[in-house]
């Protein structure tokens, strides 16, 4: 599996990136909002997502991983395929669909284009618990919500739950902001 992609930014479009790194160029698929963050840029860092199919091997790419995150969680609804889910990305930032599915605003979520009601109301239903749960990681400085998905995974890894440990480490963060990756994960596996 390929976390991410790091290279030359060879050539781009509103829809793919083309990135070269050690001689090889991959063609990777991304959203308008990837692209606006990619121009003017030389190189660059795509988180990645591989579906490998019978007749295709696509990557498509995500300049943060909460991003990346948002897309799996749209494409894990049952009707929202890869391409819907990157046109979803491509209409709304990753805030405003993350407060749509909160709010259970069907309508914003139903002007993207290929987005009926019926979708647009199974995607709030089948990822609002999802997106409420993950709602204070993305509140919190980009520096801060990558320390505390990183010390999620690692407590995960040590056979904690994904629940209690989220929990617990967002407490930390919140109340000890300067803290490190390591000095995170120390404490909270005290707490836990």
């Amino acid at each position: 599996m390929i976390e991410y992609i790091k290279g030359e930014l060879v050539d781009l479009t509103p829809t793919c990136a083309i990135v070269e790194t050690n001689g090889i160029g991959y063609s990777i698929n991304i959203s308008l909002v990837t692209y606006s963050e990619l121009s003017g840029h030389k190189q660059c860092k795509l988180y990645v997502y591989e579906a490998i199919r019978e007749d295709a091997y696509v990557l498509y790419g995500f300049t943060t991983q909460s991003e990346r995150t948002l897309f799996l969680l749209l494409i894990s609804v049952s009707g929202v395929g890869a391409n819907t889910a990157r046109m979803i990305m491509s209409s709304l930032s990753a805030s405003e669909l993350q407060e749509a599915i909160a709010t259970e605003n069907s309508a914003l979520l139903k002007n993207v284009k290929g987005i009926g009601l019926k979708t647009a109301q199974r995607i709030i239903v089948d990822l609002r618990d999802k997106v409420t749960k993950t709602s204070l990681a993305t509140n919190m400085p980009s520096a801060g919500r990558g320390v505390v998905s990183e010390a999620v995974a690692a407590l995960v890894m040590l056979g904690f739950q994904q629940s209690a440990s989220q929990k617990v480490v967002e407490k930390l963060a919140n109340d000890n902001s300067g803290l490190s990756l390591e000095q995170l994960i120390k404490k909270a596996l005290q707490m836990l």
